[in-house]
Formats: C-alpha cells, structure tokens, sequence
C-alpha cells in the first residue's frame, strides 16, 4: 500500500461535483461549436455518444481502485506493469498532465482576452489564474473539494436563465433529424469524448474519499451530469442558431447576449463568464493537484507542497509556448486525451487482472501440493 502525501479528505458527493466542474467547464462554452461542424442537426446527441467513454472510464478506474486501494494510478503501475515499466507510464501521464493543464489555463486565457480584456497582456491573466490555484493546490484536496461544492450550484444558474431564450427558439430547426444516418452524431462526439475520458481523474482522488464504496457511483452521476447539461446547451445552441452554430466560437455566449429580461436585464453574457471563470478555477486547480501529488509519489517525497510553485511555473511556460492558438489542440486533443486517461488504464486494468488470476491460481496448486503431501504422510 502506498504512503499517502495528503491529509486531507473529501466526500463522494465532492468529488462527484468536482468532476462534474471538470469536464464542464472546458466543454460547455467552445464543444457545441466545434461539434455542431460535424453533427450539423444531429448536435444533441453527440454529447450521449461520446458519454460512453465517460462511463467506461469511470469503470476502469474504479475497478483498478477495489484493486489497489489507497493508492493512486502513480503508484499502482510499478505493481501492475512492473517497477520500470510502470515508472515509465507514470512519467509519462505526468508530462500529459503537466502538458494539458497548461493548454487548459492557455485556453482560459485566449477566451477572457478575447472576449472580455482585449487589452490586458496574456501574461497578467495565465499568472492571476495560476497563484489563485498555488493557493488552492497547497491548501489540500479538502480546501479543492469544499470550493467545487460551493462552486457547483453557482455553475447551475445560468442553465435556469436558458428557458428566457424561448422566443428566440425555432422547432424546425431541428429538423431533419438523422439526415445522413448516425455518422454525423458519432463524428460529432469525437472532441466532447475527450473529456469526458477526464474522468481518469477519479485515479488522484479515490485514495481520500472517506466513503469508497460510493465511488462508482459517484463517478457515474458526474458523467450522467455532464451529459445532460451538455445535451440540453446543445438543444438549446441548435434551436437558436440551427446550423449556423458552428459559426460562432462561443455559441452559448452568443446566445445569452439573446436573452432580455422585461427589457431590463440584459447583457447576461457576463454572469455566464464569472460563473465560466469559477468553473475553470476548480478545473485548473484539480488537474495542477493531480500534477503535483503524482510527481511528488513518483519521486518518492515526504511532501508535494514544496513543488507546487515550480511546477505551476512549468505550467505558466507550457500556456505560453505550447499553443500558438486556441484551436490548436482540436486535431491531437480528441486521440491524445482517451489512449492517456481510457485506453492505456484499460490495458493496466486487463494485466491487473491477469496477475491477480494468475496468483490466485498459484496460491491454489501451492495450497492443493501441501494438502496432497500432508494426506501421503498420514498413510505413510
């Protein structure tokens, strides 16, 4: 059992909330955009379909967690896959980890300057956002878990606002459905699946939920959450925007610049961006722990706090070299994402079982050897 580096603990329910803020947050203002290219009418189930990998995922890791208890995928490789090669594989989930926060606080960055700072350097913004999660990621997973909590009913108002759309809404533009058969939807769920294999993050956590046996479920709910937000903005993006969807960047902030409330309340857009920014603090700050506690097991330290500055400024230089812009990742991302977070933990999960079997069939010809020589001696 490996030696656990954080005190702290968080419940099922938090970490089922912060998943859910996770994956929504990155998805819910830029995916139905670049969905809506392929899916065209068919952009609301997309979101179902690449669910999938959501649940898949949720299952390996929970399943490689009743395994391995109380320790994370860092620590459990060495024991699957051998000291080496598992030392190896955990390096490099560390540098994709390392590597996709910092296209998350990149992505982050091109979207306030872009719509909201145009003249703020991109450098005040990616600094701002990394010492806010410092603070965060040393403060512990229970400081992460409580935030993503409170965060979470923040990130539903938006989605209550969405009905106020209603007359700007068009019926037909949903139509015709399955024009083109199911390809469309499935080439339309190859970006959202991508994230939705986020859920590997459940590999970091697991160890510090007090109640466990909650966590598939847990995990399930999160994803069964993100599918339906997604699929409902999705709806919503179609019967506003119809094909014209993907014209827009950002379809749902163009969309709440819609709504008007009596002619009083309007320009909503900027309650969607504060409640955006919270949602990809708890983002930032979950995939920066994770970082951090897994390079810190794979070095074998006493503490992760000490790494946290330095790596965040890894994270800082990643945001600013490693994407020139913000649809860079969109062609790598949807491949590079699963084979990391399901395809990979699914081989881990498939030669963990192998070996379990393979000792348990050792253990039982061991134990049938001994009974036959004690019987041969009592004859004797």
């Amino acid at each position: 059992m490996g030696r656990l580096l954080e005190q702290g603990k968080i419940s099922s329910s938090q970490m089922s909330k912060m998943l859910f803020l996770v994956i929504v947050a990155s998805t819910v203002i830029s995916v139905p955009s670049l969905t809506g290219k392929y899916a065209q009418n068919d952009l609301w189930l997309s979101p179902i379909l690449a669910s999938l990998i959501g649940f898949l995922t949720v299952f390996i890791v929970f399943s490689l967690n009743r395994l391995y208890p109380q320790q994370t995928v860092i620590q459990y490789s060495p024991d699957i896959i051998g000291k080496v090669p598992g030392k190896i594989f955990g390096l490099l989930l560390l540098f994709f980890y390392l590597h996709i926060t910092g296209l998350i606080v990149r992505n982050y960055a091109e979207f306030i300057m872009g719509n909201f700072l145009p003249q703020t350097p991109i450098s005040i913004v990616i600094f701002t956002m990394i010492a806010v999660c410092v603070y965060g990621v040393k403060a512990g997973i229970e400081t992460i878990g409580r935030t993503a909590q409170v965060f979470f009913f923040f990130f539903l108002f938006p989605l209550i606002l969405m009905p106020f759309l209603l007359r700007d809404m068009h019926l037909d533009f949903v139509f015709p459905m399955f024009e083109h058969g199911l390809l469309p939807a499935l080439k339309g769920a190859i970006i959202p699946q991508a994230y939705f294999s986020e859920m590997f993050l459940m590999s970091f956590l697991l160890p510090y939920v007090t109640d466990p046996e909650k966590g598939m479920r847990a995990g399930m709910l999160a994803t069964l959450g993100v599918a339906v937000v997604l699929t409902g903005v999705n709806i919503f993006i179609l019967l506003v925007f119809g094909r014209q969807s993907s014209d827009y960047l950002y379809p749902v902030m163009a969309a709440f610049r819609y709504i008007s409330i009596a002619d009083f309340i309007e320009n909503l857009d900027s309650v969607v961006m504060t409640v955006w920014i919270l949602g990809m603090y708890v983002k930032i700050s979950v995939f920066y722990y994770a970082t951090v506690l897994g390079t810190s097991q794979w070095l074998e330290l006493s503490d992760y706090r000490p790494i946290v500055i330095p790596i965040g400024m890894l994270i800082a230089a990643i945001s600013f070299w490693s994407m020139p812009n913000i649809n860079a990742p969109v062609i790598s991302f949807p491949f590079y994402s699963p084979l990391m977070q399901t395809i990979c933990p699914l081989l881990l999960l498939g030669v963990a079982y192998l070996r379990k079997k393979g000792k348990r069939q050792s253990q039982a010809q061991t134990a049938a050897a001994s009974g036959s020589v004690h019987s041969e001696k009592q004859e004797g």
